[in-house]
């Protein structure tokens, strides 16, 4: 049992390394990907309350229940997690709190400058979750040690991209490669390595909540014509949240399999 676990990790570091290699030559071969302002046009913009863009501000409030909960959650000594992790767990749903502000900033008044301050905690909380899911699947070593340099490349990412916005050439291109390959490897990591807890089927959740959150903010005009009660974007955010809160569970609920020699 154990030398089939250390043969499936083994084969997760090298697809990741195989999956890390080809997108960074996929994404580098592209031409430089400015922010369209499009983006900027959402479909719901009634006020209330003296809020602009209501919905899409106040449907950011499930972000903050959700971190407050899971550090809360990951301070507690339930058995879901792995104690050498819990400065990480805590990390991470700090995170999902501030997108609350940093989306409800950019949602307040939608522009490529706020809209840094929406993508910088979330790229920070993907790259935290990155360093979660090596630390619980391969090596809690390894996942202590890389969680700040991945944040510092999430900061980055953002960073480079509102940089050259500035310049008048913006580039998404890091953004994206940080934001979208950070999924692959997740995917890498929840298939081919064990977790060292039960229940991955909360992980599988939240990437459920994510890929039906994307659908939503795809859908924004389509489901706004439908009732008339609020667009697809709004939604996306309370899915999002909901998605995040799968993990909550999971520190609640898993329990520990095995740990690193």
């Amino acid at each position: 049992m154990a030398i089939n676990a250390m043969r499936r990790r083994s084969l997760a570091i090298a697809l990741l390394f195989v999956v890390m290699i080809v997108g960074i030559v996929v994404v580098a071969l592209q031409p430089a990907m400015p922010q369209s302002l499009d983006y900027h046009e959402f479909v719901d913009t009634r006020g209330l309350f003296g809020i602009p863009n209501f919905w899409n501000v106040v449907s950011n409030l499930p972000f903050l229940l959700v971190g407050m909960v899971g550090v809360r959650a990951a301070t507690k000594s339930y058995p879901g997690g792995l104690s050498s992790l819990r400065p990480l767990y805590v990390a991470f749903f700090l995170g999902i709190a501030v997108v609350c502000f940093g989306s409800g900033y950019y949602h307040w008044s939608p522009s490529n400058a706020t809209l840094a301050w929406d993508r910088l905690p979330m790229a920070i909380a993907f790259m935290v979750f990155v360093s979660i899911a090596v630390g619980e699947h391969i090596s809690e070593r390894l996942g202590r040690l890389i969680v700040v340099p991945l944040a510092l490349l999430g900061v980055f990412s953002v960073w480079y991209w509102d940089y050259t916005e500035t310049l008048g050439h913006g580039d998404l291109r890091f953004y994206v490669l940080v934001q979208f390959l950070s999924l692959l490897v997740l995917a890498v990591i929840f298939l081919f390595s064990p977790s060292r807890l039960t229940g991955v089927g909360y992980l599988w959740g939240m990437f459920g909540g994510y890929a039906l959150a994307k659908v939503l903010e795809g859908f924004d005009d389509a489901i706004y014509s439908w009732g008339g009660v609020t667009g697809g974007h709004a939604l996306k955010h309370v899915v999002a949240a909901a998605g995040m809160y799968c993990f909550v569970l999971a520190l609640r609920e898993r329990r520990v399999v095995t740990r690193d020699a």
